[in-house]
């Protein structure tokens, strides 16, 4: 089975704070730290263990500048076969259609049997893999915690839904599936992974490889942009806990305890 997951370069939430900028328009990107996307690593991680009991491949595809070749590099260290960047200045500015028609585009380059992307990355709102199946034609289904592959026509697959519950489900191939986290364990990436792949080459494909034009991606064909950025009104009872990690959690346990959350 062929598999393709979409994976994205964000900032590591873990690492850094993040901040509104001083015009409202955006966070502050200067000295972030960056890692994959965590729903995009357990998506890896899921079909790494596909190919692993079927047999096949798994590439991995990542949209943006030549520093996301580091997370392409990380998750082939991690298993993946091969990876591919597409890049391009005219990509800046995507939204989520032109983020799905870029993928779209080199898709239809080659023949995979299942498409994967994390259950959201694109700034929370988690549409890229439905726009994405939308303009493949094929099925999709989102927050998928369990896949079941035993053939190459179909799939059986599990959902979360509403509740706490869990539906079954089965899928024709080819598919686009969104990841929740969770469906897995991601493995350890270690040193000698990563240097295994630290030299192979990651094909770079822009605009003119992948046969769109100018006007059909980036700001310019985008129909939604971001008109403000801020850090909501602190709400009646609300209280921002400030500090280190550590000491976010010693003010959280005391307040817990001072409402008799814990004992």
């Amino acid at each position: 089975m062929d598999i393709l997951v979409c994976i994205k370069r964000v900032p590591d939430t873990a690492e850094n704070e993040i901040s509104v900028n001083s015009s409202g328009s955006d966070i502050e990107w200067d000295d972030l730290v960056y890692s994959v996307n965590e729903w995009d690593n357990y998506a890896v991680e899921e079909a790494i263990q596909i190919r692993d009991k079927v047999g096949g491949s798994v590439t991995v595809v990542a949209v943006g500048d030549s520093e996301s070749e580091d997370v392409l590099r990380r998750e082939m260290a991690m298993g993946a076969d091969k990876g591919i960047l597409l890049s391009d200045d005219a990509f800046e500015g995507s939204d989520g259609k032109g983020l799905a028609a870029i993928l779209k585009a080199e898709i239809a380059k080659s023949k995979y049997d299942l498409i994967l992307t994390g259950a959201q990355a694109d700034d929370g709102a988690g549409q890229v893999g439905g726009m994405l199946a939308a303009m493949l034609d094929v099925p999709f289904a989102s927050l998928v915690n369990l896949i079941e592959a035993s053939d190459d026509k179909k799939i059986k697959i599990g959902r979360e839904i509403a509740g706490g519950q869990q539906e079954i489900n089965e899928i024709d191939l080819p598919c686009v599936l969104s990841i929740q986290t969770g469906i897995n364990e991601p493995r350890y990436v270690g040193i000698r992974g990563i240097r295994k792949v630290a030299s192979v080459e990651i094909p770079v494909r822009g605009a003119s490889d992948l046969g769109l034009s100018q006007d059909s991606v980036g700001m310019a064909a985008a129909k939604v942009s971001r008109v403000d950025y801020f850090t909501p009104v602190l709400g009646k009872g609300a209280e921002i806990l400030e500090g280190s990690i550590d000491e976010k959690v010693d003010k959280l346990v005391e307040l817990l305890k001072s409402k008799g959350g814990i004992k």
